[in-house]
């Protein structure tokens, strides 16, 4: 049977764990996120029932530490916009853990199956989210270009009182 994701819980997951993630993306420290994933991931080990109160914690930990295959990614994007949460023997196949989280995964999996499934898709998203947002840059510059273009057509009154002096 074919379980729904709640988009609203992933959207908010997502939400908080990148406003986290980028508030230790500091180029003037750049060791700051590993240092907060891996106390993280510490404590989490330690009591993933934390995750009751901070779920986001979770994607947090393993960010950059999950990848998704190749000929995997189409079913995520099918699962993601359908809104199907993926059954653990169909999802275990489509993720890759790093060795060093395996502990870590296992916890989590024991305490929250969903859990694990729900931050694997949040990273999922951030990981492709990311990459769209690239060609969105892109797209803004050129709106800077046509934004020059309307600056050379303003009008200032000014202007014509200085020509007249």
């Amino acid at each position: 049977m074919t379980k729904a994701l709640d988009l609203s819980r992933i959207d908010e997951l997502k939400e908080n764990a990148y406003s986290n993630i980028e508030s230790y993306n500091d180029p003037d420290t750049p060791d700051a996120l590993a240092k907060f994933t891996s106390q993280i991931k510490a404590v989490l080990l330690a009591d993933p029932k934390l995750l009751e109160s901070v779920p986001e914690y979770l994607p947090i930990a393993l960010y950059d530490q999950v990848k998704f295959p190749a000929e995997a990614k189409n079913k995520w994007a099918h699962w993601v916009k359908e809104g199907i949460q993926p059954e653990w023997d169909e999802f275990k196949t489509t993720v890759a853990f790093n060795k060093a989280d395996l502990p870590l995964v296992l916890a989590v999996k024991n305490y929250s199956e969903t859990l694990l499934i729900e931050s694997c898709i949040v990273l999922f998203l951030l990981a492709n989210d990311n990459k769209s947002a690239a060609t969105n840059s892109e797209q803004d510059d050129d709106d800077y270009i046509e934004d020059q273009e309307e600056e050379e057509a303003y009008y200032d009154p000014f202007d014509e009182e200085e020509e007249e002096r």
